[in-house]
Order: structure tokens, then sequence, then C-alpha cells
């Protein structure tokens, strides 16, 4: 009965809901993050390992956030296989998680180059004086 006083929102407006929050964060918090390891040759090494270990715990909220809004799309899907259509909110939904899946792939690839790269080469300038 209490469901029937709040209805959850429809698949299409869940979606929008979470690729929009994913595009936030990586925006307002992950992209900010990666800006900052990029600026490593002016980092003390002990900033720059407390800027690696910073990237790490966004990068696993990243991956769940990423998830959820994976979900939202995946239920989408569900939502219009069975009402055998897709209208104009549910294509602008998909549409506007492709962007915030390009956009999560791009961070990814910067991520994984940065998490490659051995704490030694990252703190190279800084050893030797």
């Amino acid at each position: 009965m209490a469901s029937d006083l709040h209805p959850s929102p429809p698949s299409d407006v869940c979606l929008l809901l979470r690729a929009h929050a994913e595009q936030r964060w990586l925006s307002r918090e992950l992209l900010p993050a990666l800006r900052r390891l990029e600026q490593r040759d002016s980092m003390p090494p002990e900033e720059l390992a407390a800027a690696r270990e910073h990237l790490e715990m966004l990068w696993i909220e990243a991956s769940g956030r990423a998830a959820e809004s994976d979900a939202a799309y995946a239920e989408l899907d569900a939502a219009s296989a069975l009402a055998r259509g897709d209208g104009s909110l549910s294509g602008w939904a998909r549409g506007y998680h492709t962007a915030v899946r390009t956009l999560r792939y791009a961070v990814a690839r910067h991520v994984a180059q940065l998490r490659a790269e051995p704490s030694d080469a990252l703190t190279h300038g800084h050893t030797s004086h």
C-alpha cells in the first residue's frame, strides 16, 4: 500500500537521473583528481602518494555509480520491450546514457594509464636533487 502512495518514477526518468548523477560526479570529483595527478611534477612525493590513493577510492565509487547507471539502462530496456514502444523521452535517456558511457570510458582509459605507472616513475623527478 505504501508503494501506491509513492510510485516509482518511470524507467526513462530513472535512467536520466542516474546518468546525470554519474556525469556530474565524474565531472566534479574524478576529473579534478585526474587533473591534479597530471600536475604531479610539482607535487612532493607524500602528496603524490595521497593523490594516488584518493584516485583509487574515487575509482571504486565511480565503478559503483556506473553499475547503477547501467542497471537503470537495463531496466529501461526491459520496460521498453514490454511496452513495445520507444517514446522520445526513452530515446533521449538512452542517448544521454551513451554520452555518459563515452565520458566514463575516456576517464577509465586515463585512470588505467595513471594506475599502470609505477609509483617510483611518478615520483622520479622528486628523488634526485
